[in-house]
C-alpha cells in the first residue's frame, strides 16, 4: 500500500500562494496545506478553507520572518527591537543555543497561533513549522504538549532519507542541513509514539525544498516506498512578485505546475497511489 500526503506550505502568507494551493487541491494533487496564522493573507486563506472542506489543514507554526500574534513585550526573547521575529532561522538558533530564547514565550506564541486557526473554524489536522523549527529539541516537547492540549493528533516529521536525492542537483551545504534535520527528526519520531501522536512513515521535499518541479516530483513518486509518505511543496503564482516580497529564491511557479500536472496525476493513478491527509492517519 502506497499513499501520499501532498502538503502545500505557507498557506496564508500571500494571496498568490493561497490561490495556487486551492487550484492545486481542486485540479491537482494537493491534499493538505499548512496555514500560517500570522501570515498577511491568513483571512483570505481561512475563507478559502471554508469553501474547500476536503482540504486537510495543519498549523504552520512560525517563529521567524514574520510578526508575532503575541504582544511583543510578552515574547521579548523572540523579537527584535521593532517587535518582529528575527528574519533568519540561523539567528534564532544561535540565540536558542545561547539560552536567550524563553521556552514559555515559545509556548505562548505557538498556542496563540493554534487558537487563531481554531477560532477561524478550521479543523486542525496536524502541526508543523516554518523552517522546521518545531523539530529542535526543547521546542519539539512544547509542540507535543500543545498537540495533546488542543487534541491535534499528528505532526510533521521531516526525516527525508540520508541517501535520497531524487535526481536533484544538491549542494554540500544542503546535504549537511538535511542530514542534521533528519537526525533530529528521527529522535522526534521516537518521542511521538510515546505520546500517542502519529506522522507519515516517510518524508520528501527537504533537499529540493522550494524547487520541487514536475520532474523531481515524478522521481519521488517513482521511488515511493510502501506506507504513507508526505511530500512537502511550495506552490505559488508569479515568481517575480513573491521573490520581491520574500527573496527566498523559490521556484513557486514550477512547484505550482508540478501539483497541477496531468502527468503526475496519471502516474499516481497508474501506480494506484492514493492521496490522503494527516487527518486520516489515525484511521489508517
Amino acid at each position: 500500500m502506497k499513499k501520499i500526503i501532498v502538503n502545500a506550505d505557507d498557506f496564508g502568507l500571500h494571496e498568490a500562494i493561497n490561490s495556487a494551493i486551492i487550484e492545486g487541491h481542486l485540479s491537482g494533487c494537493v491534499s493538505s496545506a499548512s496555514i500560517m496564522p500570522n501570515g498577511k493573507a491568513f483571512l483570505h486563506a481561512a475563507h478559502l478553507c471554508s469553501q474547500n472542506r476536503l482540504l486537510g489543514v495543519g498549523v504552520h507554526l512560525t517563529l521567524v520572518g514574520l510578526e508575532p500574534l503575541s504582544e511583543p513585550e510578552k515574547v521579548s526573547s523572540l523579537v527584535d527591537d521593532q517587535g518582529l521575529f528575527y528574519k533568519s532561522y540561523i539567528h534564532f538558533l544561535l540565540r536558542y543555543v545561547q539560552g536567550k530564547i524563553r521556552q514559555e514565550e515559545i509556548k505562548r506564541e505557538m498556542a496563540l497561533q493554534i487558537e487563531q486557526v481554531i477560532a477561524a473554524g478550521i479543523p486542525v489536522t496536524h502541526l508543523d513549522s516554518h523552517q522546521h523549527l518545531h523539530i529542535i529539541p526543547g521546542i519539539f516537547e512544547v509542540v507535543v504538549e500543545l498537540a495533546k492540549c488542543y487534541h491535534i493528533g499528528a505532526v510533521r516529521i521531516p526525516d527525508e532519507s540520508y541517501f535520497f536525492t531524487g535526481g536533484y542537483p544538491f549542494s554540500l551545504s544542503r546535504i549537511l542541513g538535511r542530514t542534521g534535520l533528519t537526525y533530529l527528526s528521527r529522535m522526534a519520531r521516537r518521542k511521538i509514539v510515546k505520546h500517542g501522536l502519529v506522522a507519515p512513515d516517510h518524508f520528501f521535499g527537504m533537499l529540493s525544498g522550494g524547487h520541487m518541479s514536475e520532474n523531481y516530483l515524478l522521481q519521488v513518486v517513482e521511488q515511493l516506498p510502501e506506507g504513507v509518505s508526505e511530500i512537502m511543496m511550495h506552490p505559488g503564482k508569479t515568481n517575480e512578485l513573491l521573490e520581491y516580497e520574500y527573496g527566498w529564491g523559490y521556484g513557486w511557479e514550477d512547484e505550482f505546475t508540478a501539483v497541477v500536472s496531468k502527468k503526475v496525476r496519471s502516474v499516481l493513478k497508474k501506480r494506484d497511489i492514493g492521496l490522503t491527509s494527516f487527518g486520516e492517519l489515525r484511521h489508517a
